[in-house]
């Protein structure tokens, strides 16, 4: 690593810092000691030098940005596919690429049948996907994931470095960047590049209250998390080009300091961010009773019942139904809220739904300034309407397949 420093006139050679390094990354070479990727700059070789002859080195703008080209994005697999937020990933860094002339690349780390899902990457206008397949990578264990993608970054040397701001990609992406001595900007609502290469991050600040543009500019790569679908997914291209890298992994590179006691696969089910359709209930749904009515319209309508923030807060639902900064970001079809007043914290998280319907007694609640259709009504008599005409929607349906 390049922010390790070693004075060779205070050095004696005695390898304290070589047995002492908790990561094995020093080496005592021909001409001296080598720093490998496995580097975590932890800085205990630098408080062990009794030569006082290692210094780190964190200085800015030491990095030639020429030397840093194309994106990369990190491909998580669950449940033994593809994560459908990598596609995501996929599509916004093309749209970037093309402007400043960068190729995609993605890495995809993980046990028996990775190579094979890295294949479905290719027909997405990837141009190359490096894939490390061991036994060892078989379940998250973030140490020996981490080892294995700046195994890559360090080799590809990519511009920028896109994960998903999923519960694995939040464990990932720190590491990485502190790996690199780099800045990370998390759960991005938004991605562009500028034509010097640097990539324009935007995401909520100050507690949603303003969109704040982020660069990296005096280093590389550029590492960066997005919220799932916050982004359209990549259209597929008719001839695609791309190929599958298969990259060596040693047993170290997969041997995990984690040791997993047991583990249970959990069963499959529909994530918020997966809904088609949803109701959110508000602060206005203020009982209850209000809830009831709107988890009714939510089950009428086949979809699920979401919460504000302090709806969950009064012990209404969990943060697994939260919208919002602190909760889930949504695109259904159609979102239906009732009550909710309409703070950019909820609604930065929810404004990319086709449909938007806003249910407030208030007419000048900041909701209905994001809504498609607004109804300034009371929730307790315009949502129980809503739902007996949903049901009678569908049984006027279904008695017409039945004739």
């Amino acid at each position: 690593m390049e922010f390790i420093k070693f004075d060779a006139k205070k050095c004696s050679l005695c390898e304290v810092c070589v047995e002492k390094c908790p990561f094995g990354a020093l080496s005592m070479e021909e001409d001296g000691i080598h720093v490998s990727a496995a580097c975590r700059m932890c800085g205990l070789c630098v408080r062990l030098c009794p030569e006082k002859a290692i210094k780190f080195e964190q200085k800015a703008g030491a990095v030639d940005k020429s030397q840093w080209k194309d994106f990369l994005i990190f491909a998580e697999q669950e449940y033994g596919d593809i994560h459908p937020v990598v596609y995501e990933l996929i599509g916004e860094a093309r749209k970037m690429a093309a402007k400043v002339g960068y190729r995609v690349h993605c890495v995809i780390v993980g046990g028996e049948g990775t190579e094979e899902n890295a294949k479905k990457l290719l027909p997405y206008g990837v141009d190359q996907v490096f894939v490390y397949e061991h036994p060892g990578f078989e379940g998250f264990r973030a140490d020996c994931y981490a080892d294995a993608v700046a195994d890559c970054i360090a080799a590809v040397k990519p511009s920028s470095v896109l994960i998903g701001a999923t519960a694995l990609g939040r464990s990932l992406a720190p590491r990485l960047s502190t790996r690199f001595h780099t800045g990370l900007t998390a759960d991005c609502t938004t991605l562009d590049i500028k034509p010097n290469t640097d990539l324009v991050q935007i995401r909520p600040a100050f507690g949603g209250n303003v969109m704040a543009q982020i660069a990296i500019t005096k280093s590389r790569p550029q590492f960066a998390t997005v919220r799932y679908r916050v982004m359209d997914k990549a259209k597929r291209v008719e001839h695609p080009t791309g190929t599958v890298v298969c990259c060596a992994v040693t047993d170290d590179m997969a041997r995990s300091r984690i040791e997993i006691v047991s583990s249970k696969l959990m069963d499959k089910v529909k994530s918020l961010e997966e809904e088609d359709i949803i109701v959110v209930a508000g602060r206005g749904a203020k009982d209850e009773r209000g809830v009831k009515l709107c988890r009714e319209l939510a089950e009428a309508l086949g979809g699920q019942l979401a919460f504000t923030r302090p709806m969950v807060e009064n012990g209404f639902g969990d943060t697994a139904h939260q919208i919002g900064l602190s909760g889930r970001t949504v695109r259904p079809r159609l979102i239906i809220t009732c009550g909710v007043s309409g703070a950019i914290q909820f609604t930065s998280c929810m404004n990319g739904a086709e449909c938007i319907v806003a249910v407030n007694s208030d007419p000048e609640a900041q909701i209905f300034q994001t809504a498609h259709y607004c109804l300034v009504d009371d929730l307790y008599e315009i949502v129980p309407r809503l739902t007996e005409l949903v049901k009678k929607q569908k049984e006027e349906e279904k008695h017409a397949v039945s004739i």
